[in-house]
């Protein structure tokens, strides 16, 4: 069964930057979109970015809109997010997850997943 595997996270001060990584050992994500969540203690999970299987089209939410970019490496099966200007409302549990067809916002569309890696903006 399809495993993704988040890496990248930790311990940045309010405006530093972090790259997330989301691979899937053993299977190729060529033909999946794949978006990234997050869930912060006491909500609920939330879309963040999603990238389509081309890479053509992107996705972001209002609340990282500028701020964090989505790629895709095809050749090396990952997808990153770049995170710059991270704030303390960013703190939170960063999953990534597979859909095979359009993105879309609603987790629940979403296949396989990820355990998550922990972002905490602080200072």
């Amino acid at each position: 069964q399809l495993q993704l595997v988040e890496s990248g996270g930790g311990l940045v001060q309010p405006g530093g930057s972090l790259r997330l990584s989301c691979a899937a050992p053993g299977f190729t994500l060529d033909y999946s979109a794949i978006g990234w969540f997050r869930q912060a203690p006491g909500k609920e999970r939330e879309a963040v970015s999603c990238i389509s299987r081309s890479g053509n089209t992107v996705t972001y939410s209002n609340s990282v809109a500028v701020r964090f970019t989505i790629s895709r490496d095809n050749a090396q099966n990952t997808v990153y997010l770049q995170m710059n200007g991270l704030k303390p409302e960013d703190t939170a549990i960063y999953y990534c997850a597979t859909r095979y067809f359009r993105c879309s916002n609603n987790w629940g569309y979403y296949g396989s997943w990820g355990r998550g890696t922990q972002v905490t903006v602080s200072s």
